[in-house]
Order: structure tokens, then C-alpha cells, then sequence
């Protein structure tokens, strides 16, 4: 059990590293384009798009270390040592992007209303775009680094999934993950949470006493109907009080937004007792 954590906690400092390899890669030309606009008193929108799009990636890299450090100095203490060094430097990182972007954006809304210009406003929080999942910070964690490196996972123990889906790992293949969400009676939902099973990456979290939430790994080619078919099984377990079962299937390299949430709520509320659904969004 203490191997598994520790391989675990290993885990999430690589993922750690990763996304700090990244950042360091990324500043320096970050910093360099949203310079441009001071320099040329105007913004192509090539250049508008690329700062806001690498802007949402670092801030979202920046989150995702802050939450896996709470994560380990909290449920994994005993094994995590923090680096002092690390923490200055991207303390330094956030001081430059934050300063660099609000400058960008300044300047932007400057030119705008000198030249009477409409145009795309900024988005001032980033984190109301994210797409929170979970209420668990650790369920939430794993789901965005096992999106982030889906590629690099594999299967390190034994399974004990309650259904059919084979524990098979097929490599230069395209992976995936599913989410989905289970709303019905409570009784149903309990009968569903005792009888599923998990395997390695997958995770389940109870989110309110009607409504159970949950996303499956795929380290191999699935298609649709085979991940209907994994939740239909687990629906039957249920009796007659049948919940209603949405799923997305997630392809890796796909990043989700606050936008792909409010659709999966929206479809669910359409949907009848009893009823399955994929949707992709």
C-alpha cells in the first residue's frame, strides 16, 4: 500500500515538473508578443488570439501545481518535500504573466477606444472558464492531469473493475476519457455506487445524494457503444428505479471548458428517468 502511494505522489511531482518545463519554455515568448502592442500601437488579430490563448494555458498550469501542492503538503505530507527553489520560480513566472498580460490588456482597451473600434473584450477571470467536475479537489486534480498526459498513463496494479472493459493498454493508439453523471432516485444511485468498480485512473465521486458522478480511463481505441454498454450494465443493477445516464467521450488532447459543463447539465435536465445518452460537445 505505502509503494502505491509513493509511486502516486511520484506521479504528481512529475506532473508538477512537467507543466514548470513548460512555463519556463513559454515565458520568455509571452512575455516578448504581448510586448508587441506597445511597440506597433496596434494588435493583429493573430497576435490578440495567440496571447489569449497561451495566457488561459499558463494560467491553467499555474493552477493545476498550486492545487496538486495543497494536495500533497495535505493527504500526502509524509512523503512530499517541498522545493523552496521551484516555489520562488514560479512565484516569478505568475508576477511576470500577470504583469505582462494586464499591460496587454491595458494597451489593447487604450487602442480600442482611441480608434472607436469594437472588438473582442478580454475575459477578466479566467477561472470562470474552467470546467469543474468534482466537488473532491483531489477527484478534480487526477481528472486534469490524466487529461493533460493521458499518452503517458499506464495500468501499474491489478484491476478489480466490476464490468467487462478489459484492462488492455494498446500504445499509437488514439486514448480517451468518459465522463458521465447517473441522476435518479437515491436508492438507485446507492445501488449503483455499491456495485461499480474501479480501475486504476478511473474515478467515481458521490456528488449529491440523487446524482453520482464519474470518469473512465481509456488507455486503448473505445467507441461509444461500448462505454454505453459498461454504464447500461451498471443501470440494470438498479431494479425498476432506472436513473437517467449521460456520458461524453473525451479525446486526448481536448480541453474543456465552463462552456462543455452548463451543455452537459443542459442535456441532462432534458432527459427522462431511465434514459442513456452520449453526447459530444
Amino acid at each position: 500500500m505505502e509503494d502505491r502511494v509513493q509511486r502516486y505522489v511520484r506521479t504528481l511531482e512529475k506532473t508538477i515538473q512537467n507543466n514548470y518545463h513548460y512555463l519556463k519554455e513559454t515565458i520568455d515568448d509571452f512575455y516578448e508578443t504581448c510586448q508587441i502592442v506597445s511597440r506597433k500601437g496596434s494588435i493583429p488579430q493573430q497576435i490578440l488570439s495567440k496571447v489569449r490563448q497561451a495566457n488561459k494555458e499558463i494560467l491553467d498550469r499555474l493552477k493545476e501545481i498550486k492545487a496538486i501542492q495543497a494536495l500533497l503538503q495535505t493527504k500526502y505530507k509524509r512523503f512530499y518535500r517541498p522545493d523552496p527553489h521551484l516555489e520562488r520560480e514560479l512565484n516569478e513566472i505568475r508576477f511576470m504573466v500577470k504583469t505582462a498580460y494586464s499591460k496587454f490588456e491595458y494597451e489593447f482597451q487604450r487602442i480600442q477606444a482611441k480608434t472607436n473600434q469594437e472588438a473582442p473584450s478580454f475575459p477578466r477571470n479566467q477561472e470562470n472558464h474552467s470546467f469543474q467536475w468534482f466537488r473532491s479537489k483531489e477527484n478534480q486534480v487526477t481528472l486534469l492531469r490524466n487529461l493533460r498526459i493521458l499518452n503517458d498513463l499506464d495500468y501499474q496494479r491489478p484491476s478489480d473493475l466490476g464490468t467487462e472493459e478489459r484492462r488492455e493498454v494498446v500504445l499509437n493508439k488514439p486514448r480517451s476519457l468518459t465522463i458521465f453523471i447517473l441522476s435518479g432516485d437515491p436508492k438507485s444511485i446507492d445501488n449503483i455506487q455499491s456495485a461499480i468498480g474501479l480501475r486504476e485512473h478511473d474515478i467515481v465521486e458521490r456528488w449529491s445524494r440523487s446524482e453520482l458522478r464519474g470518469v473512465l480511463t481509456h488507455l486503448r481505441e473505445v467507441n461509444s457503444s461500448e462505454i454505453e454498454g459498461v454504464l447500461q450494465r451498471l443501470m440494470e443493477s438498479t431494479g425498476s428505479l432506472k436513473p437517467k445516464c449521460l456520458s461524453l467521450l473525451i479525446h486526448s488532447g481536448k480541453t474543456l471548458d465552463k462552456d462543455a459543463l452548463n451543455t452537459i447539465i443542459r442535456k441532462l435536465e432534458e432527459m427522462s428517468q431511465g434514459e442513456m445518452k452520449t453526447i459530444s460537445v
